[in-house]
């Protein structure tokens, strides 16, 4: 009854939609008077203004599915299943993640520390979840994730744990592990 394109953009759009039907419920609720409906309504309001905020910056980070190829994120590993290459990276031992351009298609370069390196293409099927898996590492939040992609860094500054060079570079640092000495390059 609703056509695939229609389907598609209430599906990605949704999660920011609810979160502002929250706000505004949030702020209807305050409006009502008294003290303690003020209180509630702006403690669901505010929660409504958080969950809107991360599901545009969930939107920005998902991009469509034409690489081939799966990205599954379960129980703190990454894995890849590619038609030629493909890969499992445990996210305790990440300790870089780049953002490059090979061959006209951006992906994610996920390095451990022994060296092993896994390549996820950033319009592969289920490369969304790993949003809130890089959003979980240690120093790098969701902003930093959304200004990587965009080639710039949140506010001016380059995020903690790493530095995002100029906009029109090919290879970008977004994220390396900091205390854990010398890793191999």
């Amino acid at each position: 009854m609703i056509r695939a394109e229609a389907r598609e953009v209430l599906r990605r759009w949704s999660e920011p939609a609810t979160g502002a039907a929250m706000l505004a419920m949030g702020l209807w609720t305050a409006t009502r008077g008294g003290w303690l409906l003020a209180v509630a309504g702006g403690a669901v309001a505010a929660l409504g203004a958080g969950w809107t905020l991360l599901g545009l910056r969930r939107m920005r980070f998902a991009a469509g599915t034409e690489a081939p190829g799966l990205v599954e994120v379960d129980e703190g590993r990454v894995t890849y299943l590619g038609p030629r290459v493909g890969g499992s990276i445990s996210l305790p031992d990440l300790v870089e993640i780049r953002l490059l351009a090979l061959r006209g298609r951006r992906v994610w370069r996920l390095r451990q520390a022994d060296g092993q390196a896994l390549l996820v293409p950033l319009d592969a099927a289920g490369a969304e979840a790993l949003f809130d898996a890089f959003s979980a590492l240690p120093g790098l939040g969701s902003s930093a994730l959304v200004a990587a992609l965009d080639g710039k860094a949140p506010d001016g500054a380059a995020p903690q744990g790493g530095t995002l060079p100029a906009a029109n570079s090919d290879d970008r640092l977004v994220w390396r592990r900091q205390g854990r000495g010398l890793t191999p390059v």
